[in-house]
């Protein structure tokens, strides 16, 4: 058994509206369901989601404050003042600052730009900034990916005689600054119909309304590019954007692009969402968090192939330094929570901070913090000699972050940001009172169904319709990404052939399905842990993307698994073990490692030999031997004090002597999810039991009669019997225990008279001759039947028991 991550919830679709839908458009009935699910039901919605093009586009001037911003940029291009670009440094306010940047080349400004370094200084304007700008004769500011909460800053400029145009995106606050204009869909009395723009979007926008027609179609590409880093949906004109640059990226002309991808490794023929989101954007990033954002911007900018090549291996590296980093801190956060989480006081939001933290990399650390808890996270690196704590927040679905910082506004220097991430800035002093407030917040809020992540799936199919013109039907909806997700195939009962670990440190899983004669490769990244747990011939329910592998001009389908679960017991066949112990040992090892398993779960179940024990630690593991009377009884003091219901991990070292041990041992442990066999493939005495048949007890019998009716030694009789009826030793005392309930013979202490009045009696009616029967099954099975059997006899067992 093995428990998926994510809580599963299927999407639905009219199947009426989807098949006029898919007759209208002429597109497969697949496709229009996939529509349907993404809340696409009409003709005209479905052409400008299939079809759209850039023409499709809002009018730029629909943004409130547009019509003021072009005329005041005109104005000061040609008055020849001087205008500061002000950008942000993560991914979309440096693909806005360059998109600004290309603008003002184009329109012949006297221009500059200026991005604050992410640790010196943080987010948003900085009157430091300004005022270094204003004494250099700058008087215009055109902020992008920021601005909208810069109050007191805008103040400043007023008052020294610079004009503010903010173009933004983020969530505007209750007091808006007094700029010369204000561009952002979100404002409360902006009526543009789309709110979804980046940051970059916006200034894409404005580059629209200053050239109109004129737009170099390559700047979709810097839109993109933004657009997917920042996580925004893919759906409307987002969709637009995106779709068009990254067709342009195939063959830029921005030769940083070019160089970007080069180092990504990425093809003309790869430029995809996906490539963009985890290629291309982690690197632009990387120079924001690891450095100073002007060197990406220089990237995007540069006109020289020889510069960008030379940038975009200096930002390659500062993004593999990154990841070490982000490892190292997310370590040291998880030894924070671990005494929390081990004494159950998790908070519902999580609070970590840690002196020298690079603060541009905290975001990424709550990220991964959040996927394992599942519970709004905010890291915060604290500055020691000052006390500053500059942090990240990432949230989970239902729970506004930005609204839980707003709670906490009079306890935090700065913040600002959406209802999934924001960023804020507070004094060391004020950490306790910020966890305790916002916690607070939120236990008005949260409920336990917050807790369970949910993956949605968009339609459920077997394994023989993924075909490659299915895949490539599902291709029509790309570009995939935030509000338009790659769709997730629901496929259930699939037998797991195999399963191998790949990659570093073997942290994905390579698997190999099958369904009703179909075969399909599957890969799961980032579980690889998962190998040990999962057993040849299981069945699994999947949730996966449908993919193309193409190698050596072949093509064949991929599933790329995102979820799965195996709803049955799993049997992990060691049987034969040369040495049980060590085995015992590398198992117990690997699953400890496993998120699904833990020590306290696991429990080594034997007979009373000794010999199967030897070499085995038990002191942090439960022991049960078996028990005529209870099936099973606790042999040390974990298995008392943990009892049977907690046993999810059973190991066999031995075999029981009666399957109704056996029976009883499966129902007493209630919550089995994987039994590993490391018993011996025979018995020590090397006797097995055979199921037993009328012909072999008359046999006997008539021996019986052949002997007399004089008391004979147990021992003696069997010895006699055995070369006679090709018998086992263990098989006739057995089939004497048969006898004697039956009547047949009497024994006392081990002497057996044959009885001469036996009454007339079925050999079924003996309950000894059940249980050999039962026995010789048992035995069998668990010494020479295969996985698949042994599986489908315990789930057998296990319905009987429940």
């Amino acid at each position: 058994m093995l428990h998926p991550k994510y809580s599963w919830k299927s999407l639905q679709s009219d199947e009426g509206k989807a098949k006029l839908l898919s007759e209208q458009l002429n597109i497969s009935p697949l496709v229009a369901s996939l529509l349907m699910t993404r809340g696409i039901s009409d003709l005209n919605e479905g052409k400008r989601f299939l079809y759209g093009t850039l023409a499709d586009i809002h009018d730029p001037f629909l943004l409130h404050g547009m019509k003021e911003a072009v005329a005041r940029i005109k104005a000061a291009v040609d008055n020849g003042e001087r205008i500061l670009i002000y950008g942000d440094y993560d991914a979309d306010g440096v693909s806005s600052t360059a998109l600004m940047v290309h603008l003002m080349r184009r329109l012949g400004a006297d221009f500059d730009y200026y991005i604050p370094h992410r640790s010196k200084e943080g987010y948003g304007l900085h009157i430091h900034a300004l005022e270094q700008f204003h004494k250099n004769g700058f008087t215009l500011v055109v902020t992008v990916d920021t601005g909208i909460s810069a109050v007191e800053q805008i103040e400043y400029a007023n008052q020294v005689g610079m004009d503010v145009i903010v173009t933004d995106h983020h969530e505007p606050p209750a007091v808006l600054p007094n700029a010369f204009s204000l561009i952002n869909p979100k404002l409360p009395y902006c009526t543009y119909p789309f709110k979804g723009l980046a940051g970059v979007g916006v200034a894409y926008k404005l580059a629209l309304a200053l050239l109109g027609e004129d737009t170099p179609l390559e700047w979709t590409e810097l839109a993109a590019l933004g657009t997917i880093a920042d996580l925004m949906p893919l759906t409307g004109e987002n969709r637009l954007i995106v779709t068009y640059g990254l067709k342009s990226m195939a063959h830029s002309a921005f030769p940083g692009m070019t160089a970007l991808l080069g180092v990504a490794g990425c093809t003309k023929d790869e430029v995809t969402s996906t490539n963009v989101a985890f290629g291309l954007a982690p690197r632009i990033n990387a120079s924001g968090r690891m450095s100073h954002a002007t060197r990406a911007v220089s990237l995007l900018t540069s006109t020289s192939v020889e510069e960008a090549e030379s940038i975009a291996n200096e930002l390659d590296i500062l993004n593999k330094e990154r990841q070490l980093l982000v490892e190292d801190i997310a370590n040291e956060a998880l030894i924070q929570l671990e005494s929390k989480e081990q004494a159950g006081n998790l908070p519902d939001v999580i609070v970590v901070a840690g002196e020298g933290w690079n603060v541009g990399v905290v975001g990424i650390v709550a990220s991964k913090i959040l996927e394992r808890y599942y519970r709004p996270t905010i890291v915060l690196g604290i500055n020691p000699e000052t006390g500053d704590c500059k942090g990240s927040a990432r949230s989970i679905p239902g729970f506004d972050i930005y609204e839980a910082l707003t709670h906490c506004s009079d306890l935090m220097d700065h913040y600002g940001g959406h209802p999934a991430a924001a960023g804020m800035s507070l004094s060391r002093e004020q950490l306790i009172n910020f966890e305790q407030r916002l916690n607070e917040f939120a236990s008005g809020k949260l409920e336990p169904e917050h807790f369970i992540p949910t993956l949605l799936t968009d339609l459920e199919c077997p394994l023989q319709e993924i075909t490659l013109p299915v895949i490539e039907q599902l291709e029509e909806l790309a570009p995939f990404g935030m509000g338009n997700t790659c769709p997730r195939l629901l496929i259930r009962g699939v037998k797991l052939l195999e399963c191998r670990q790949m990659g570093k440190e073997g942290k994905h899983l390579k698997l190999l399905v099958s369904q009703n004669g179909k075969t399909v490769e599957a890969v799961a990244f980032g579980k690889g842990e998962l190998a040990p747990i999962l057993a040849s011939e299981s069945v699994l329910d999947l949730v996966a993307e449908a993919g193309i592998n193409e190698w050596n001009g072949a093509r064949k389908p991929q599933l790329l698994i995102q979820d799965l679960c195996v709803s049955h017991v799993q049997v992990f066949d060691y049987r034969g073990s040369r040495y049980p112990a060590t085995k015992l040992d590398e198992l117990r090892e690997k699953l400890v490692s496993i998120s699904a398993c833990s020590l306290g779960t696991m429990a080594i179940v034997s007979d009373n030999g000794a010999d199967a024990l030897m070499g085995i630690d038990l002191k942090q593991t439960a022991h049960w031997v078996y028990d005529y009377s209870a099936g099973v009884k606790p042999m040390n003091e974990i298995a008392t004090s943990e009892g049977s219901a907690a046993v999810k991990t059973l190991f066999v070292l031995g075999l029981p002597e009666s399957s109704n041990m056996w029976s009883k041992m499966i129902g007493k442990f209630g919550s089995l999810e994987r039994v590993f066999l490391l018993h011996p493939k025979q018995r020590e005495d090397h006797e097995v039991v055979q199921a037993p048949s009328r012909e072999q007890f008359k046999g006997v019998y008539a021996l019986l009669r052949k002997h007399g009716y004089q008391p004979i030694q147990q021992d003696e009789l069997v010895k006699a019997m055995m070369g006679r009826t090709g018998l086992s030793r263990r098989m006739l005392d057995l089939t004497l225990d048969v006898f004697e309930e039956l009547g047949f013979i009497i024994r006392t202490s081990r002497i057996i008279t044959l009885n001469e009045t036996p009454s007339k009696q079925p050999l079924e009616s003996s309950s000894r001759y059940i249980e050999l029967g039962m026995l010789a099954e048992m035995e069998q099975m668990l010494l020479h039947g295969g996985v698949p059997q042994i599986t489908k006899w315990m789930l057998d067992q296990m319905q009987g028991a429940s």
